[in-house]
């Protein structure tokens, strides 16, 4: 007889409505105080905090174009599973089943850009796997860390890689994953595709003339690409929060504080970095998987 948590799968499903509503509201605040706040660092008067909303808006407006029928379905395929992935983790779900649905969002953007046909976008498309290959394993080493983490403080074999088991603890993880969150700070910058390590496609003017794997895509289909970067900002941003919450409740406002902070950090160094070539992406990100992993390891299982 297969049995089923009713509590818990109301749980996640709030979880995933609470996220489908508020996930792009508040990726979109993101964007927008991110485009401000690198106007400021730069001298100029830059645009409102709403600009990406409209900007959506316009695209939603725009006629009808697209260069196949499966670009369009790659993309709406990706948001969705977007939405779930937050929802996922949000809802205090499976944090690898979170990690994994939000790979295959990102895997469906890449066959977006491979089905136009298009060498900029093929070119975008294989940069991205490239990006994919280079953040993978220290968020692997993230997800095995902290079930290693909840194990040790009593959890399940099973419960220990849900999201709402952290709640329950006494400390929060940092205080023996500190070396799993540096490295998770590393590899974010490659996930949110920013500087240096925007190889994929290009949100700055003067980097170059084609938008990567973006660049045959418009309309619609581009707008619905966009909401799916707002919640893939949000749900980042939650998996740095986690490293920092506990049982007691403050937990979860020093949670927030720390993720914008993070956040900030990410537009200085966006903001103030030229590109690198992807072998050194890619050497540089397994290089402090490896290191940040495996030292982590060792002080959770030896230490």
């Amino acid at each position: 007889m297969i049995y089923f948590d009713v509590a818990y799968l109301l749980k996640l499903l709030a979880g995933i409505v609470a996220f489908g509503v508020l996930g792009p509201v508040l990726g979109c605040l993101l964007a927008g105080a991110e485009r401000v706040i690198a106007a400021k660092m730069e001298g100029r008067v830059g645009p409102p905090l709403l600009q990406p909303y409209y900007d959506v808006k316009k695209l939603f407006q725009k006629e009808k174009a697209s260069i196949n029928t499966s670009e369009r379905a790659y993309i709406v395929f990706g948001l969705v599973l977007a939405f779930l992935a937050g929802g996922i983790f949000f809802g205090g779900g499976n944090l690898l089943l979170c990690i994994f649905v939000i790979s295959l969002s990102a895997l469906m953007v890449i066959l977006a850009a491979y089905s136009s046909r298009s060498p900029y976008s093929e070119a975008g498309a294989a940069r991205e796997i490239l990006q994919v290959m280079s953040y993978e394993p220290m968020v692997l080493f993230y997800a095995v860390v902290l079930a290693i983490f909840a194990m040790g403080n009593g959890a399940s074999v099973t419960g220990s890689m849900d999201v709402r088991t952290f709640l329950s603890f006494d400390s929060p993880a940092i205080t023996t994953c500190w070396i799993a969150f540096i490295g998770l700070v590393y590899v974010l910058t490659i996930k949110l595709r920013k500087s240096p390590f925007d190889l994929s496609s290009s949100h700055h003017a003067h980097q170059e003339l084609v938008s990567g794997m973006t660049t045959e895509m418009s309309g619609r289909t581009l707008a619905l690409l966009e909401i799916t970067h707002w919640l893939e900002t949000v749900l980042f941003l939650g998996w740095v929060a986690l490293f920092f919450v506990s049982s007691n409740p403050v937990s979860i406002v020093i949670a927030i504080v720390v993720a914008l902070a993070v956040w900030f950090l990410e537009i200085v160094i966006d903001a103030n970095a030229a590109r690198v070539k992807w072998q050194l992406m890619l050497f540089s990100a397994w290089s402090v998987a490896f290191v940040c992993g495996v030292a982590n390891l060792f002080v959770l299982l030896v230490l």
